[in-house]
C-alpha cells in the first residue's frame, strides 16, 4: 500500500490536500529480510509506518534472553517512538522477518506538525491511543490467562499471524515455552 492511501484511511486525514502535505514529509525506507529497523540501546528518533511486509519487536535482557513484545503486519503504524524509546535510545530491537517497505519521519518534525495541524495531531493521538490499548490488552492476557487461553486470545487479536511469524516468537510474546506452544497448537487446532 502507498503512504497516501494509508493515511487517507484515517477519518482525521480524509482531506486529500492535508494528507498529501503530511505524506510529503515522510521518506521511504526498505529493509531486507533479517535486517533491523532499530536496535535496543541504540539511538532512535524516527517514527515509522510499515507499508508492506512484517516486523517483530523484542527486548533482550542482560543474559541474552530475548522476549518478543510486538508484531507488525503492513500496512500499520509501528509503536510510536515515545513508547519504544527513553532519552533517545531504543528500548527494543525491531527486526524484519520478511522484506519490508516503510515510511519514516523524524519524531521532532512530527511533533512540530502535530502542533501546527489539528488533523495530524488527532491522527497521531489516535495512533498512540490504539497502541496503549494494544499494550494493555497484552498485559491483561499475560496476567489473567493460562497458556491455552493466551493462544485463543492471540488468535482472536492477531488472526493469521501464526502463518506469518515463527511459533518461537509467538510463544515468547505469549510468555510460554515453544514446547508448550506446540502442545497447545496440537490441542487447539
Amino acid at each position: 500500500m502507498d503512504l497516501r492511501t494509508f493515511l487517507t484511511q484515517s477519518p482525521d486525514l480524509s482531506d486529500i490536500a492535508c494528507a498529501d502535505e503530511f505524506a510529503s514529509h515522510w521518506k521511504p525506507k526498505r529493509l531486507k529480510k533479517g535486517a533491523h529497523l532499530a536496535r535496543q540501546e541504540q539511538p532512535e528518533t524516527d517514527e515509522f509506518i510499515l507499508l508492506e511486509g512484517c516486523l517483530a519487536s523484542s527486548i533482550c535482557d542482560k543474559d541474552g534472553k530475548e522476549v518478543c513484545v510486538g508484531f507488525y503486519v503492513g500496512p500499520c503504524v509501528v509503536t510510536p517512538n515515545i513508547a519504544r524509546t527513553r532519552d533517545g535510545m531504543s528500548l527494543v530491537s525491531i527486526a524484519a522477518p520478511t522484506d519490508a517497505s516503510l515510511a519514516r519521519i523524524d519524531g521532532n518534525l512530527l511533533s512540530n506538525m502535530m502542533i501546527s495541524s489539528e488533523p495530524v495531531r488527532n491522527w497521531a493521538n489516535g495512533v498512540l491511543q490504539q497502541e496503549l490499548s494494544r499494550k494493555v490488552d497484552r498485559e491483561w492476557c499475560l496476567a489473567a490467562l493460562g497458556g491455552a487461553e493466551r493462544l485463543i486470545w492471540f488468535r482472536q487479536a492477531f488472526p493469521g499471524y501464526e502463518d506469518i511469524f515463527t511459533h518461537a516468537l509467538i510463544a515468547s510474546f505469549l510468555g510460554i515455552t515453544p514446547v508448550t506452544m506446540s502442545r497447545l497448537r496440537a490441542i487447539n487446532s
